[in-house]
């Protein structure tokens, strides 16, 4: 077993009008172990996103602990838009970050390149965002966040705004990458196949204020990707029991 790299004990926000106290996070805990994939589902305006924003120092917490097993973690963020650059190429949207924190060094661009070259983006290093796919896109998007070396990767609904079958294939390009570099990693979705073809992990949480209705340990038969995944015998078990407890919009 994988040792604990981060623990969420009671965590809580309150967010204060001047007409009134809004709740949007009530007593959430869970762990999250080395190297995992944790999806978080619920529904649309339930707070997922609040929640990846706290973990990330984006927002802070009114109440409860957010432990990290070092004392200062690197936190990747990856939106739901690949917000890249248009006027910088592929490369230097990559090293954007490394240069904002003063990081930059000759070691560290070659990994990004060796990055590039390794996941499909070798013939588009010198390209523009305008050239690239919807696909494409997303996994520079990615490793312009793993150029960093985060301890733990935050996705907030990566793939929302791609069709169908890109969202397919773009989410098994990611999750190997992820695997591959041995990412810890939070994922945000309110699709519930996603979230079960992509994650060791699925919690899921309530309707505002997002409470933690239920955990679900996902363990699929002898599959490595999403696309195989949602192929497994046991898939379906998994989504009628996750599709019971899910808070479903009307």
């Amino acid at each position: 077993m994988n040792k604990k790299i981060l623990e969420i004990k009671n965590l809580s926000k309150t967010y204060y009008t001047k007409e009134k106290e809004i709740l949007a996070i009530d007593n959430i805990s869970f762990p999250l172990e080395e190297e995992s994939i944790t999806a978080i589902i619920g529904p649309s305006g339930c707070g997922k996103s609040t929640l990846l924003n706290i973990i990330g120092s984006l927002e802070n917490k009114t109440n409860g602990e957010i432990i990290f097993n070092k004392k200062t973690p690197r936190i990747g963020y990856m939106f739901q838009n690949d917000c890249l650059f248009p006027w910088l190429n592929v490369l230097d949207n990559c090293l954007i970050g490394l240069k904002i924190k003063k990081e930059l060094t000759k070691e560290k661009k070659e990994k990004v390149i060796s990055l590039l070259k390794n996941y499909g983006l070798k013939d588009f290093i010198y390209s523009y965002p305008t050239n690239l796919s919807g696909g494409m896109k997303q996994r520079v998007a990615l490793i312009r966040t793993l150029a960093t070396n985060p301890d733990i990767l935050l996705l907030d609904e990566p793939f929302s705004a791609l069709d169908f079958e890109t969202r397919l294939r773009v989410s098994d390009d990611v999750y190997k990458i992820i695997k591959k570099e041995k990412k810890t990693t939070i994922i945000i979705t309110h699709d519930i196949e996603e979230a079960i073809a992509f994650s060791e992990q699925v919690i899921v949480l309530s309707k505002r204020p997002a409470k933690i209705k239920k955990i679900y340990d996902i363990k699929l038969n002898d599959t490595f990707g999403p696309i195989q995944n949602r192929m497994a015998k046991n898939f379906q078990q998994y989504y009628q029991k996750i599709w019971e407890v899910f808070d479903h919009e009307v």
